[in-house]
């Protein structure tokens, strides 16, 4: 049987999803095959190894976390040590999303230990994470891309003036994003242009690099990536319904108030739902991405599809979008696990 490390937690602003999607893998990975060993990284970035009964779910609307005196996980050249004892793993299972999750540090950390993992390497998962940057891949690859503009933290404190005058042309409504931001956190709608700024000091709080993207009035989709026997494979497409309380699809919609669901298949002609699956495709190889995606796109009333991102480590609970369009397709969410970790596994 394989020793499957599962990581959660981490300094990032999506701790509390990732210990929920944690708690997805645990309660599901197959145990004739694979036994699972919990590894949290608590916000301060120490390892601890945790028990398998570590609560990972939401309780009394508190969103679990890694905290409290557990062993502490070593990690060198030769693998994991907890008290100076070997730990022995045959592949991790990382689900850290956003900032170190998937924006290539855990990656770049994890190459040092030589131990496979699930999902993509360092310089795709880097590459992802900054929307900005992204949005080229994508692009030069020939998807269609909401217009938009780059603006770092110097360039609007040297001159926030300048930085207005080249964003006029988006016209409103806008978004004003971190580049390199998950989970919807440090996204702002802006309907006036008298909140822009405000809007800028939200984003610039989670990154020195906001991306500025045109409103585009139409459906939000989402397609699942899954490499099967070392074949990239996509699901059948959803599209996210958000109550309309809500003025786009942020965190707390996403996570915490239910005000958000999935109708799983999008409702769109075959043409547009074979067309989502090609390009979700096509944004995966673009970024150079393994394992598994979840591609993101708006499909407008006149049936033009345009990408909004690509998240390399996606939420992963079971009842996320992820596992869920993985589910309408024919492959249940201990089936997907199973794909992935004999994806990172060598043959």
């Amino acid at each position: 049987m394989k020793r499957v490390a599962i990581l959660c937690g981490g300094p990032g602003s999506e701790h509390e999803i990732s210990c929920l999607s944690a708690g997805g893998v645990l309660s599901a990975i197959n145990r004739d095959e694979y036994v699972p060993i919990l590894i949290g990284i608590t916000r301060e970035g120490k390892w601890m190894s945790l028990p398998l009964d570590y609560p990972l779910a939401i309780e009394n609307g508190a969103l679990p976390s890694v905290a409290g005196n557990f062993p502490e996980v070593a990690r060198t050249q030769s693998g994991f040590t907890v008290d100076g004892t070997a730990l022995p793993i045959d592949v991790i299972f990382p689900v850290l999303h956003g900032t170190y999750g998937e924006d290539g540090q855990l990656q770049s950390d994890l190459d040092q230990l030589k131990i496979p993992y699930v999902g993509s390497g360092g310089v795709a998962s880097e590459q992802a994470m900054d929307k900005s940057d992204a949005k080229s891949f994508f692009a030069s690859a020939g998807i269609a891309i909401a217009p938009s503009v780059t603006v770092t933290e110097i360039e609007w404190k040297r001159s926030p003036d300048a930085v207005i005058e080249s964003i006029a042309a988006l016209g409103l409504p806008i978004f004003v994003k971190a580049s390199r931001g998950g989970s919807s956190r440090g996204t702002v709608k802006v309907k006036e242009i008298s909140s822009f700024t405000s809007a800028m000091e939200e984003a610039l709080s989670y990154d020195s690099k906001v991306l500025i993207e045109s409103g585009i009035d139409g459906a939000e989709v989402e397609c699942a990536v899954l490499e099967i026997d070392g074949s990239p494979r996509a699901s059948i497409p959803g599209k996210v319904w958000i109550d309309p309380q809500y003025e786009f699809y942020d965190f707390q919609a996403k996570y915490l108030d239910g005000a958000t669901r999935i109708d799983i298949p999008a409702p769109f002609s075959a043409e547009i739902i074979e067309k989502i699956q090609s390009y979700a495709l096509i944004a995966f190889k673009a970024i150079g991405a393994k394992g598994l995606a979840r591609v993101d796109f708006f499909v407008t009333h006149s049936g033009e599809i345009i990408i909004n991102e690509i998240n390399t480590m996606p939420g992963f609970t079971r009842t996320s979008a992820y596992p869920k369009m993985w589910q309408a397709t024919g492959i249940g969410y201990s089936e997907v696990i199973t794909h992935l970790l004999k994806s990172a596994l060598p043959n």
